[in-house]
């Protein structure tokens, strides 16, 4: 056989051998079949929900919101670290897998030999040839490759669990930022009923049909919602600081919400179906899943360990006395030699490889079956949350409305000096609180169909629509 033929036939040879990994058998899901429904959960319909197929700008229909999103995917430094770990992930792989071919390395020497009639011998010899190949009988090294590209699909998971958790991050601070700004809008509505008020007691306490604790009363009214409006500037500087961190950039003034209104800036439905096999799909619980793929692996390699590895050594090349020749000379020299080695005694290491190796993969069974119960929870827990909010809505802008109709009529018998100005001031406040308890309803339902995409998998496929 030419060497160079037996050099080509190595990587068949190693693949021929065999493989000591144990045959992978995915964990059952720790969880109920179907997800939870009825009670304070929403009717879910049966068959295949693709809640991980409905892009983020399907999903959320504002420009803003979805120009925001994209700046944050493109500019965030989280994200930033996360590719560049899936990178570094990829090239471990390839390093990997790299030693199950031959590494061929080439040199050349000159010699010159003076004989004894002064006559100078110039020798030329070009080799080329590989040192220790590895036959992988047993697939230590198979299974070592396939252990760092398990690691690598578990990091490229992670990649996307962190992109599905920004694109949901975003779109939660950016909302929040809509809600303060009602909220401020609100105190400062507040603020000018309050002064108006003031104004008027005021006025009656000068014309003798007032008191000074009357006035007193309205300017603390009044310096309460004055404190609530420095808060709320306060609190919408902060959201947008925080918004900023995020997109990794500062923001546009035009890409901001000036309300939340009533949470249109996003869909208010999603296809959520029973049945619990969807959390499989999740990139977290994906990735938990090539993670215990890998201590398969490492569990075959670490079985090989056991058996004799056999090493080939290959050596060829040229020598000439003249350098233009050296190739057409005929002088063409081959080696192969090949050792077989068996590790006789190593104080138990091999031993205690191998159980570590199993206990890593009792490990990563509880991992990925303890991922796949916080993916059920998280999913439960919106959808409880979703199955009770629009009732909470609807009694929250109940009370506004009857809070308001109450404040215009106990303002009007004040007026008429049928009340005192404890009534009006009364009714001002549970209106006041009733008004910014449904912006903070509003903010939550909008808040938890962003939480239930997120954590049915939903984020990362975007619409071909622009």
């Amino acid at each position: 056989m030419k060497l160079r033929t037996l050099f080509a036939t190595l990587p068949a040879l190693a693949l021929a051998g065999c493989n000591l990994a144990p045959k992978y058998v995915q964990p059952a899901a720790p969880v109920p079949q179907a997800l939870p429904q009825g009670g304070s959960y929403p009717v879910l319909a049966a068959g295949d929900a693709a809640t991980d197929a409905v892009g983020w700008r399907d999903f959320f229909v504002d420009a803003r919101l979805q120009q925001v999103i994209a700046t944050a995917l493109a500019e965030n430094r989280n994200l930033r670290a996360t590719l560049a770990n899936v990178e570094r992930a990829r090239a471990l792989y390839r390093v990997n897998r790299a030693a199950l071919f031959p590494i061929v390395n080439a040199s050349g020497t000159l010699s010159a030999v003076q004989g004894t009639a002064g006559r100078v011998t110039d020798n030329f010899l070009v080799q080329a040839g590989t040192s220790a190949y590895e036959i992988d009988l047993w697939g230590r090294l198979r299974n070592q490759s396939q252990s760092a590209f398990e690691s690598y699909l578990a990091t490229d998971e992670g990649r996307k669990a962190t992109q599905i958790a920004l694109v949901a991050e975003t779109a939660t601070a950016w909302l929040s930022y809509a809600a303060t700004a009602d909220a401020l809008r609100i105190a400062e509505e507040t603020v000018a009923s309050r002064r108006k008020t003031l104004d008027v007691n005021l006025r009656r306490e000068a014309n003798g049909i007032g008191t000074k604790l009357e006035v007193a009363t309205a300017t603390t009214a009044l310096n309460s919602a004055e404190a609530a409006v420095a808060e709320f500037r306060t609190s919408l500087a902060q959201s947008r600081n925080a918004l900023e961190l995020i997109a990794g950039k500062p923001l546009a003034d035009d890409v901001l919400p000036t309300t939340l209104g009533t949470g249109d800036q996003l869909r208010d439905a999603l296809p959520v179906g029973l049945s619990s096999e969807v959390l499989l799909r999740r990139p977290d619980v994906l990735a938990a899943e090539h993670d215990l793929k890998a201590t398969y692996a490492d569990i075959g390699a670490a079985r090989a360990a056991f058996f004799p590895t056999l090493s080939l050594t290959g050596l060829f090349g040229f020598a000439s006395a003249g350098l233009t020749n050296i190739f057409n000379s005929g002088e063409f020299q081959k080696t192969v030699n090949g050792s077989l080695r068996q590790r006789i005694f190593d104080g138990g290491a091999t031993a205690n490889n191998l159980a570590a190796a199993k206990a890593s993969r009792d490990a990563a069974v509880a991992t990925y079956e303890r991922t796949i119960q916080t993916a059920f929870r998280e999913v439960a827990d919106a959808l409880a949350r979703r199955g009770t909010i629009d009732e909470s809505i609807r009694a929250q802008s109940s009370l506004e409305a009857n809070a308001a109709t109450a404040y215009r009529i106990s303002q009007s018998r004040y007026d008429a000096g049928v009340a005192n100005y404890l009534e009006p001031l009364d009714a001002q406040r549970t209106l006041y609180n009733a008004r910014q308890s449904l912006v903070s309803a509003r903010l939550t339902k909008a808040a938890n169909m962003v939480e239930l995409y997120r954590a049915l998998g939903g984020g990362l496929v975007e619409s071909t629509a622009r």
